[in-house]
Formats: structure tokens, sequence, C-alpha cells
């Protein structure tokens, strides 16, 4: 068994994995760290469906990543998820186009936005990092139950420690918009999916993770004010006094460990950093996972409203 951790990048996560025959659906896959991900994947003999909203944006990163590796198996697919109608529509695409996935990653996402809505009136914090990926999740399950890995990655964060969800309140109609409390609870929701999934599918051997990639500076950051750049920074500085930025290789290591380690076969509904699974600790500022993210009446709670609030629903 190889340890990796915090340093490790894609390339050293994947090295000497054979990934030829599967298919990786990746979310978010024209820049960034979603990008990196579908490169290394790609470079094991994975074929690589880079799903993103901008056509142009994801032919650019085709040939970037076709410049390194000219025999990359690379599809795209666009995807608008803030659209539940675009969702539905791509979702019908692919289930026409790709015989199953093997790996789905669920890695596109916005972080604090200022007070916007989806076109469906859902936050769009949690509308596009929580409620996009659980209805596109849904209508891809028919590939992901003929894939043979059927791994479910969702990006969070250890933002996730800004805020649980809070189900009274979801969309901030009642209370005052805070855009870190708003991502923070979208980023919870991610980890509750992940349990969710876990829940209901490990007994068909589907499994789900959910990811904190490190800090990375990527686009992700592209609705923050110099002043909230400075106030995070000083947030994070301050409760983790060696806390420094990952490069994206090292970013996207975690996403590939997960839907790839052979220690986490027949498991799943975990929250993993560094390479590896995380503890429970309501008390740590720099790593961990929260109670509340992995407690499973509130992982129910929150497919109930996500079925409800999407439309979609999954397999009984």
């Amino acid at each position: 068994m190889h340890e990796f951790g915090w340093g490790s990048t894609a390339d050293e996560v994947l090295a000497g994995k054979d990934l030829s025959g599967r298919t990786v659906f990746i979310t978010g896959a024209n820049s960034g760290l979603g990008q990196e991900t579908a490169r290394a994947m790609a470079s094991r003999g994975a074929e690589v469906i880079m799903a993103g909203r901008d056509q142009g944006k994801l032919d650019e990163s085709v040939a970037a990543i076709k410049a390194d590796h000219p025999k990359a198996q690379l599809e795209t697919i666009t995807v608008d998820l803030t659209s539940l109608e675009n969702i539905r529509a791509a979702t019908s695409r692919a289930r026409q186009r790709f015989q199953k996935i093997d790996i789905l990653i669920n890695n596109a996402g916005v972080m604090a936005t200022p007070f916007l809505h989806t076109h469906d009136g859902f936050e769009m914090q949690i509308g596009t990092n929580h409620f996009g990926h659980f209805a596109l999740t849904g209508e891809l399950f028919p590939l992901i139950e003929r894939g043979a890995l059927k791994r479910i990655v969702n990006l969070s964060s250890r933002g996730h420690h800004f805020a649980p969800v809070d189900f009274d309140d979801p969309f901030f109609e009642h209370r005052p918009y805070d855009p870190w409390i708003a991502y923070g609870h979208s980023k919870t929701a991610n980890v509750l999916f992940s349990v969710g999934i876990e829940a209901r599918y490990a007994v068909l051997g589907i499994h789900a993770y959910a990811v904190h990639p490190g800090g990375i500076q990527t686009n992700l950051g592209r609705h923050m004010t110099e002043e909230m750049r400075a106030a995070l920074m000083a947030r994070v500085t301050s409760r983790d006094t060696g806390f420094q930025w990952k490069t994206i290789p090292q970013g996207s290591a975690t996403s590939c460990w997960a839907a790839t380690a052979e220690e986490l076969e027949g498991r799943g509904g975990v929250y993993c950093e560094d390479c590896h699974v995380a503890e429970v600790d309501d008390e740590s500022p720099t790593h961990g996972v929260r109670s509340y993210a992995v407690n499973s009446s509130y992982a129910d709670r929150l497919w109930a409203m996500s079925e409800e609030l999407t439309g979609v629903r999954y397999p009984s």
C-alpha cells in the first residue's frame, strides 16, 4: 500500500495504474483541478468525458492535454449546473453517446459569489455545488450502474467547517446573505450527499467519497474582492499557522486517490483529505470532517429535500 499525503500529485497517485477501458466523467473539466484530473486520468489510459459550460473553453482544455498526451481519449459535453432543464438535456445526450461511467467526479463549483440565484431560483452556491450535481448524478445513474468501478467523487472543502446545512432557510430567504456561510453549507451538502449515496447504493457496489482538495489558487475564487481575499487569508492563517497553498497537481491528487485507491474498495460515505480518509473532528481548525457533515439523519433530510426541489428521482 502506498503512503501518499499533503504534497502528493495526481501523477504520483496514479503511477502504475492502468485505466484503459475505464470511462471517467468530470464536471468543471475546462480549467484548474478538473483539467488536471482529466489529464492525469487520460495519461493512464482512461477515456475521459470532460463536462463544462463553455464548449470553447472545453476545446482549449482538450488541446492543452493533447499537447502533452497526443493519444489521450477525450470527449466533451456542455452542461450548465445552474439549470435543471439544461442538466436534463445534457444528461439525455450523455446517455445516448456513452455506454457507461466507471468514475464520476463532481468537480465543478463556485465560491463566495454575490447573492445570486440559479435559473430555478436556488441560491447560487448550494444550487450549483449541490443541487446541480445531485440532479446530474441522478440522471447519469443508468451509466454509473453499467460501469465496473462505480465510484462517485464529490469535491467538498474544509470550507464545510464554516457552516452546517440550514434546512429551514437553504436559500437565505429569511436571513442576511453571507457568502462564506453559503459556501460552507454547500460544501457540507457535498459531504452529506456522499453519505446519502453510500447508504442507498453501497449494496449495488456504488460508493461515494467527499474530497477536500486543499487550499489551491484557481479561478474558483473569481468572485472574491480583494477585501474578501485578505479576510479569507487572515482567517485561514490565524487558524492554521503552517498553511501553505497546494499546486494544482497536488490539489488534484486526493480526487484521483479517492477515485482509484485499492484501500477504499468496498467502502465509501467518507471525507478524504491529503490522500487519506479524515477522522471526524469537531474542534480542529486545520483538518478533519465535522460530525454534522457525516450525520446520516441530516443526509436523509438533504436527500428528500433534493429530490423534491430538483424533481430528480433516483432508482429505489
